[in-house]
């Protein structure tokens, strides 16, 4: 009789592999998303941001994307909040091309389902992420967007330096904004 392992195997990947690459990439082309900037998507992130951190009564709002999720990660809608100790533009190293293992959304994507972590350290697979070493990110909710063919085209989320207590409000918003984006790109669609 065999057992299955209780614990993650050694050469466990942190990341999933993602089947669905090829359709997705075929969708975003179709679409015309995820291969530059895109105004509409900056200001729907700063919005979230500035909504997430009246939600948590935080002193600066957090980062916030829209990330198109294929073989890498391209933030198409991006706002990142000046960082105490910056350089006096308060840029902080974060760019729209990042590599597919920095971050939490290739899970969204895989999960098809929101995931809220107020705290990344209280989870093992999450908090060995290099964005938590790299750039100190914490705390993370992100939400899927699936178009009307039912691809998963990358996810809205956001992440901040600080554990927060997002709970079932944090969810709702981070859920509620996927549905707006999914809207929009409906209606850019014509549809």
């Amino acid at each position: 009789m065999t057992h299955e392992p209780l614990y993650d195997p050694p050469g466990h990947l942190l990341t999933p592999v993602d089947p669905e690459v090829p359709q997705r990439v075929a969708r975003l082309r179709e679409l015309g998303l995820g291969q530059g900037p895109d105004a509409e998507f900056d200001a729907l992130a700063r919005d979230l941001a500035e909504t997430a951190g009246r939600l948590v009564g935080s002193e600066h709002p957090p980062f916030a994307m829209v990330n198109f999720v294929t073989d890498r990660q391209y933030l198409s809608g991006l706002y990142a909040p000046p960082v105490p100790g910056a350089d006096a533009t308060g840029a902080v190293e974060l760019g729209r091309d990042v590599p597919l293992d920095h971050g939490y959304c290739p899970h969204v994507v895989m999960r098809r389902k929101a995931l809220v972590l107020d705290d990344v350290c209280d989870y093992p697979r999450f908090a060995g992420n290099p964005v938590v070493d790299r750039l100190g990110i914490r705390t993370y909710a992100g939400a899927p967007l699936i178009d009307h063919t039912g691809t998963v085209l990358g996810t809205v989320c956001i992440v901040d330096r600080d554990p927060k207590p997002w709970g079932h409000p944090g969810l709702n918003l981070i859920k509620e904004r996927a549905a707006d984006l999914v809207e929009l790109i409906r209606r850019r669609e014509g549809i």
